[in-house]
């Protein structure tokens, strides 16, 4: 039986070999899937999930370390860059301090991942490395998570958020941005193809499910799993450069649903007679899988959402002609250089970033990782979220890094219509790990429902989707896009900005109709 989840030294190899050989432990893991058909049938839409309460507490996604209990990082790996200057006997003699040693280093990547001794304390082994003068940083491989809450329940008029924000009128002006935007969505993957993959597991994987409580699932043998696209969401030509940085290769299916429910508010086909809206419903949606999820971490997927995983991603989706990037993800713990580095390089090639802000007030209000960085950058935005009567959400954090607000949800004070409706899985079919070993069975990833989500995930989504009409109006500088929505969002709290709602309440009609003040 495997307990502990393998060390992982994976080959993930991109497209046009973006990615080279990398290993971040001594054994190469056996990739359990493959591709079983390149096309499944069509996804099955079973409409609004019926009833009014909130989806069962799930593992976050990415949030279980392989051979470690809730651990924060990857055990016996770092993420290590060297300065320019320093030569490769200096970099050797550095490692050999910590007792590390390089992996193959990865194409286009200006970091280096390093594996330490077994039992080795990668949070200090990266500060005594950071103290070197020859080492720009060194940080410990800290794992990423989705920023949303999963509840559910019932089409257009059941989307308060976008009343709220004037989207009409907004849409009188810009009607969905168009093909020419491609947003990329850094997530769980997506649901945007139909395709059918052969997973095997002939070990019973332990794996953490709650606080204090893991359970053994028993093997299921090679199932045949078929994904298909979110009906709602997909049609002919949308889907731009996918890249999946957890499996290795170029099919990034969502085993998850919360990205396909944050894609749904950026872009959901709107207009067509069918489910909901999205805010920017014209543009290319790019899908970029950079956390992994209870279904990727039972068949052994090579690699977890670590920072080095989102920092990759979050150049794959610059480098591959994204002009906006949303990141419903984050962490807390210490800061993430790696990611800093990568958002700079984004940035760098034209590309605005919107962060979730975090949805722990309530468990002490950590510092948001990734979030925390978009106080650094001009085009980098941190979200925090609001309920339907305006007023912050209670889990959602505050802070000097808070920038925008925009709806997130909130079932506190406004039950379960007062959260985000969009398109996802049916969780009946791909949640069978619920109950435990206790009717445990293979999932299904081509049932679909509108279901109700809340998080400064789904408030993310709706920043994005304006940027993204923005672009396409004109503004394209990432910095000229944040101080649009910045300049033109509705003051709430405090009068002027404050730790609580930042600058306010995205405004798009006020934004939209500025155009030209902010080029």
């Amino acid at each position: 039986m495997n307990i502990r989840r393998r060390g992982r030294a994976a080959a993930l190899i991109g497209v046009v070999v973006w990615l080279a050989t990398v290993a971040a432990q001594d054994v190469l893991p056996t990739v359990g899937r493959r591709t079983a058909s390149p096309a499944s049938a069509p996804g099955i839409d079973r409409g609004l999930r019926a009833g009014s309460f909130l989806r069962a507490a799930r593992p976050a996604a990415g949030s279980r370390a392989r051979g470690a209990a809730r651990a924060r990082y990857v055990p016996g790996s770092l993420i290590v860059k060297f300065r320019a200057s320093a030569t490769p006997a200096a970099r050797a003699a550095l490692l050999g301090v910590v007792d590390g040693r390089a992996t193959a280093r990865i194409a286009n990547a200006p970091f280096d991942l390093v594996t330490l001794e077994a039992g080795a304390d990668p949070e200090a082994a990266a500060q005594r490395l950071s103290a070197q003068p020859d080492v720009e940083y060194a940080q410990a491989r800290y794992l990423v998570r989705p920023m949303a809450f999963r509840p559910n329940d019932p089409l257009y008029s059941l989307q308060w958020n976008y009343p709220l924000l004037d989207m009409e009128r907004a849409w009188d002006i810009n009607p969905g941005a168009s093909s020419s935007v491609t947003v990329a969505v850094l997530d769980t993957g997506m649901a945007y193809t139909n395709i059918a993959f052969d997973y095997t597991q002939n070990t019973p994987q332990a794996i953490e499910i709650s606080e204090n409580q893991t359970v053994v699932f028993p093997a299921l043998g090679t199932v045949h799993l078929a994904s298909a696209a979110a009906p709602d969401l997909v049609t002919a030509g949308r889907i731009v450069a996918p890249f999946d940085f957890i499996w290795g290769d170029n099919s990034p299916v969502d085993m998850d649903g919360h990205g396909t429910h944050v894609a749904g508010t950026i872009g959901q086909l709107t207009n067509n007679s069918v489910g909901v809206a999205g805010m920017a419903f014209n543009v290319k949606l790019m899908p970029v899988k950079v956390l992994a999820n209870f279904w990727d971490d039972y068949f052994l997927s090579p690699f977890v959402g670590t920072d080095d995983t989102v920092a990759l991603g979050i150049r794959y989706a610059a480098d591959n002609g994204a002009k906006v990037l949303n990141m419903s993800i984050g962490r807390e713990g210490p800061p993430a250089p790696v990611v800093r580095d990568a958002i700079a390089y984004a940035i760098s090639k034209g590309a605005f970033i919107a962060i979730a802000g975090g949805n722990d007030f309530l468990d002490g209000n950590p510092v948001p990782q990734f979030a925390a960085y978009s106080t650094e950058f001009e085009g980098v935005v941190s979200v925090g979220a609001v309920g339907r009567d305006r007023q912050r959400a209670v889990y959602s954090g505050t802070g000097s890094w808070l920038e925008l607000m925009a709806p997130g949800g909130d079932v506190t004070r406004n039950g379960v219509p007062g959260m985000i409706l969009q398109q996802t899985y049916d969780f009946d079919f791909t949640d069978t790990f619920l109950n435990g070993a206790v009717g445990f069975h293979a999932p299904r990833f081509d049932v679909f429902e509108y279901i109700y989500y809340e998080g400064t995930s789904m408030a993310t989504a709706h920043v994005s989707g304006l940027a993204a009409l923005l672009y396409q109006q004109g503004i394209t500088k990432p910095a000229a896009i944040e101080a649009a929505m910045k300049r033109s969002a509705t003051d709430l709290g405090t009068t002027g900005r404050d730790n609580e709602f930042g600058s306010g309440l995205i405004n798009p009609r006020a934004a939209l109709r500025g155009l030209g003040i902010f080029r």
